[in-house]
C-alpha cells in the first residue's frame, strides 16, 4: 500500500515512517503542506496520513482539496486538537479517522489496517495467485504447507506483482510503484530486487514464476505445481 505521510515534526515523522515501512508500506514522507499538495496531484495513494498543523497548507485544507478533486483514498488526521468540535471539523473536511497526538505506533498501525479495508481498490487481506497466498497483515507468503515471512522490500515487490499477474511490468513501472518519493534507485536496483525475490520464492518451491522479458521488464506467470 502506498501512503502519503505529512508531518512537520522530525521527531515524530521518523518513527512513523519507520514503523509503516517495516509493515510493508511504501511511504512518501514530507514535512510541509505545499509539497504534500503537489504529490497529491502527481501520485495515486491508497491512504493519506495528514498532520493538522503544517507549514504551507494545513491538513484540513489538504483534506478538503483532495476530496474536491474527487479522490476517495482514506484519510487519517493526526493532531493535538482533541475537542469534539475539532474532531467534527476534521471529519467534515473529508477525513475518515482521527488520531490524537502523541501517537501510539501500535494504534496507528491498527488504524491503518482498518482504513486499508475502505480503500477503493481493496480486495481482501490475502492476495491469491494460483496456489500462492500473500498475507498483507503479516507479510507472510504461503504455498501448501510452506510459509515464510518476507522482508519489507521483498513483500512490496511480490504484492505489486501479485496485484498485476500475467502483466508485463517495465523497470520504470516497478521503480515508480516501489520507490519512495525522493529516492534515486541505482541502475540495477530493480534487477537486484527481482533476484532476491526469486531466491525467497525458490525456498518454498516456487521456481520460474517470474519471467524476464529482456529489454522490456518482468511478468508474474504462475506455473502448475509439480
Amino acid at each position: 500500500m502506498r501512503i502519503l505521510l505529512v508531518e512537520d515534526d522530525p521527531e515524530q515523522i521518523e518513527p512513523l515512517h519507520a514503523a509503516l515501512t517495516r509493515s510493508g508500506h511504501i511511504v512518501d514522507a514530507v514535512e510541509d503542506g505545499t509539497t504534500a499538495r503537489w504529490l497529491m496531484g502527481e501520485k495515486d495513494y491508497d491512504l493519506l496520513i495528514l498532520d493538522w498543523m503544517l507549514p504551507g497548507e494545513d491538513g484540513i485544507c489538504l483534506c478538503q482539496q483532495y476530496r474536491q478533486a474527487g479522490k476517495a483514498a482514506p484519510i487519517l488526521m493526526l493532531t493535538a486538537k482533541d475537542t469534539i468540535t475539532d474532531k467534527v471539523m476534521g471529519l467534515d473536511a473529508g477525513a475518515d479517522d482521527y488520531l490524537v497526538k502523541p501517537v501510539d505506533i501500535q494504534e496507528l498501525l491498527a488504524r491503518v489496517r482498518a482504513l486499508r479495508r475502505r480503500a477503493p481498490l481493496w480486495c481482501g487481506d490475502v492476495l491469491q495467485v494460483s496456489d500462492l497466498s500473500l498475507h498483507l497483515d503479516t507479510m507472510r507468503v504461503e504455498r501448501g504447507s510452506v510459509s515464510l515471512k518476507l522482508a519489507s522490500r521483498d513483500f512490496q515487490l511480490l504484492e505489486y506483482m501479485m496485484r498485476h499477474p500475467h502483466q508485463i511490468l517495465t523497470h520504470d513501472q516497478i521503480e515508480k510503484a516501489l520507490w519512495e518519493w525522493g529516492e534515486e534507485p541505482e541502475s540495477n536496483a530493480v534487477t537486484a530486487r527481482i533476484r532476491r525475490l526469486r531466491q525467497r520464492l525458490r525456498e518454498m518451491g516456487v521456481d520460474g514464476w517470474i519471467e524476464t522479458l529482456y529489454g522490456t521488464g518482468y511478468r508474474l506467470e504462475p506455473l502448475l505445481k509439480t
